[in-house]
């Protein structure tokens, strides 16, 4: 299993996979070929159909003019290659000519063609971590809390980059409170957390424990759809839920930072289960795959915060998947807003749910979390592709009509 630096990933919306995936594919293809003149952008299958809402043109174009690159770019939504849905070939066509195919396979990670194999060691051994009942066990033989098996692994310097990772996500909430006007895109659509924000504060009972965490969560989702810096919780697409529920929690309980980093371990844990057993990419198992791992994540953090056992950290988890199986990833025109947005602040809310109820027993339950993750890697895979981020049905084809 990687590292959660992996995981979560510093950046600039509005999708991991479209807009950070491709812009570090040209870095890499640039360092490969430092004396190019001239690139040709070959974009396949999903990269291809919703990558213009996505500025995937604009981030390749922008990596090759710093470098003195001219670009062209070419559109291929109807050809997949073999090993992931999203692929962009690149192909020095002066002074020489060189190719290599990338493929973003989700959370901003990219692989080039050849390289599957190859990099550093991951830090996690499959063989003690690799699955969640691995890591439970792991995690009782040596009495820890499963963020203590991230330490444990990764060394003390992976909570000074969750103390990094926790200053952008706050950012993040703070200025997409503050922020007001239409989000860029033909959409037109107004953001909605300042206005939720100063509403919640007036809010008094159960309307009031939870508007602010949904003004926590739009704001973040608001600032990724604007191509603002955010962290890939652990996609783009899903970076609302984590934050919102943290910072929710942290001000309603006054919880310690300490606690919230350690959270931040916990969930970065169960994102990376996901991602190595299954998947955490919308055009390979839609939105399953990206906001149903993002509340799972968010629900192992808010069960963590709230005193809960390590098992039920994993039942909150199993929920947060389990009520997201076969959710399809359909944006509009393309673009990180509509569902994408509502979608982070409803599932902000599930995780918290899903950790109080994990809380009222004792962490027992039938469907275990792995099972979880192999059902939502076979539902995804049944996902025709209009339904796996290419913006050609459900929500996006009506909106068309």
């Amino acid at each position: 299993m990687e590292s959660l630096r992996d995981l979560y990933r510093i950046g600039y919306g509005p999708s991991s996979s479209h807009t950070m995936g491709p812009r570090a594919a040209t870095e890499m293809f640039i360092a490969s070929h430092p004396g190019a003149r001239k690139v040709r952008a070959e974009l396949y299958g999903s990269l291809a159909a919703t990558g213009k809402g996505h500025l995937t043109d604009k981030a390749i174009r922008d990596v090759l003019a710093s470098n003195g690159i001219e670009a062209e770019i070419f559109w291929f939504p109807d050809v997949e290659k073999p090993l992931h849905p999203n692929a962009l070939t690149l192909i020095e066509t002066e002074p020489e000519v060189h190719s290599d195919t990338y493929y973003s396979v989700g959370g901003g990670k990219v692989v080039r063609e050849g390289d599957e194999d190859s990099g550093r060691p991951d830090p996690y051994p499959d063989d003690r971590i690799g699955t969640m009942k691995r890591l439970l066990d792991y995690c009782d033989k040596n009495g820890y809390q499963i963020w203590e098996a991230a330490i444990e692994f990764e060394g003390e310097a992976i909570l000074s980059y969750m103390g990094e990772v926790w200053q952008v996500m706050k950012d993040s909430i703070s200025r997409g409170l503050e922020a007001e006007g239409v989000l860029p895109g033909g959409l037109h659509l107004q953001r909605k957390a300042c206005q939720a924000y100063a509403k919640a504060k007036d809010f008094t009972g159960p309307l009031g424990n939870s508007a602010k965490a949904f003004a926590y969560a739009l704001a973040v989702s608001e600032e990724n759809a604007g191509g603002g810096k955010i962290v890939t919780a652990p996609t783009c697409g899903s970076c609302g839920v984590l934050p919102g529920v943290l910072y929710h929690l942290m001000n309603e309980y006054e919880i310690p930072e300490i606690r919230v980093l350690r959270a931040l371990l916990t969930a970065g844990m169960i994102g990376s289960l996901v991602k190595s057993n299954g998947s955490i990419s919308g055009a390979e198992v839609g939105c399953q795959g990206e906001v149903g791992v993002a509340c799972a994540m968010a629900g192992a953090a808010a069960a963590q915060l709230t005193g809960g056992t390590i098992r039920q950290i994993e039942y909150a988890a199993e929920m947060g998947l389990e009520h997201h199986l076969g959710l399809t990833c359909d944006p509009l025109m393309g673009l990180v807003q509509i569902p994408c947005i509502e979608r982070n602040a409803m599932a902000c809310m599930r995780a918290i749910d899903h950790a109080s109820y994990a809380l009222m027993g004792d962490g027992t339950h039938k469907i275990s979390f792995d099972d979880v993750v192999e059902v939502m890697m076979e539902t995804g895979h049944a996902l025709p592709s209009l339904y796996r981020e290419t913006s050609m049905g459900g929500l996006a084809r009506i909106h068309e009509l």
